[in-house]
């Protein structure tokens, strides 16, 4: 193969990793609904904070960052299990924090499937799609893999 040779082949990777430097290791969420979605942080049925995304906007989630400022830490030295700290974290340990999709224009007497993305979705998806699902009368999720190749 002429002009293919190891410094255009290493060039390439580099700009691949450049990129995704740029970009970072988040997840966008894009509300492409008629109405605005409420991106809720919670820890089992703790609310921890809520983003608003107008119809057409997106959000950039990183699950790392979320899982660390919301995931009690262990204290280091005494037995005590942290003290103040742990009154603060007094949750299951099971409980890990997800983000809930809170369609704000739904019709609550309906019953609608529950729309929850967890960190693992974060970890494995570079894009997340929330849009109305007309017939079923509640919002929807399409979730698009993080590809393997930058």
């Amino acid at each position: 193969m002429p002009g293919l040779n190891l410094v255009s082949v290493a060039e390439c990777f580099k700009g691949c990793r450049e990129h995704a430097q740029v970009s970072g290791p988040g997840t966008r969420i894009w509300n492409f609904s008629d109405k605005p979605i409420e991106l809720q942080i919670r820890v089992g049925s703790i609310l921890k904070k809520v983003h608003v995304l107008k119809p057409g906007s997106s959000k950039r989630l990183k699950g790392k960052k979320i899982y660390r400022a919301y995931m009690p830490g262990k204290s280091k030295g005494s037995g005590t299990g942290g003290g103040i700290r742990s009154l603060v974290y007094y949750y299951d340990e099971t409980c890990h924090p997800y983000i809930w999709i809170h369609d704000t224009g739904c019709d609550f007497s309906r019953m609608v499937k529950q729309q929850y993305i967890s960190l693992e979705d974060l970890r494995d998806c570079s894009e997340i799609r929330v849009f109305r699902d007309h017939q079923r009368g509640c919002i929807s999720v399409r979730k698009k893999s993080r590809p393997d190749f930058c």
